[in-house]
């Protein structure tokens, strides 16, 4: 099976569903920041120690497939009807919420705003909620122009309050390597 097709050479890509769009569409910024950082996260990944961490963000990657898949899919045009799409992970912001509260449990009470710093499993947390914030601000942009299941908001809201308590956890375990802003 070949993975290129050359339709995109002209700047266009398809959209699932059907139908073609610019590269640079908002719709393609969202689901494509949404993929980088399934990538930026399975990157991470490969420097974190803490096992529950390591489980649950393998279930965030496959959760991410899902969002991008949503993003991926205009509202039907032409009589065409909906593809089957993937169902999104709406209870994951419950759970999310309990592993934010666990992960804050295990580390000292935050005092001062955190330096997106410390040790690697750390640190490519911190890029990961960043990027995830960025994912965030992408699909509200696409939200003002399509429609867009507001629970992909929500998700990527809490995922990237996770990122940051658990890159907070990461350091902690690995002896409190936390950096305070020195405001």
């Amino acid at each position: 099976m070949k993975i290129y097709t050359r339709l995109g050479d002209n700047g266009s890509t398809g959209l699932f569903g059907g139908g073609r769009t610019s590269k640079d569409d908002v719709r393609v910024e969202a689901y494509g920041t949404v993929d980088e950082l399934n990538a930026v996260i399975g990157d991470a990944l490969n420097h974190v120690a803490e096992r529950a961490v390591v489980r649950r963000l393998r279930r965030v990657q496959s959760d991410l497939f899902a969002i991008g898949a949503h993003l991926a899919t205009p509202p039907p045009a032409g009589g065409r009807r909906a593809p089957a799409l993937p169902d999104l992970p709406a209870e994951r912001v419950a759970a999310m919420e309990s592993w934010i509260d666990e992960a804050m449990s295990a580390t000292p009470p935050l005092r001062n705003f955190i330096l997106p710093a410390g040790g690697p499993g750390a640190s490519g947390l911190h890029v990961a909620r960043a990027v995830c914030r960025r994912a965030e601000r992408r699909v509200v942009t696409l939200a003002a122009s399509a429609p867009v299941d507001p629970e992909i908001v929500r998700y990527l809201n809490r995922l990237s309050d996770y990122l940051f308590a658990a890159a907070r956890q990461e350091n902690a375990a690995a002896g409190g390597l936390d950096i305070e802003w020195p405001a």
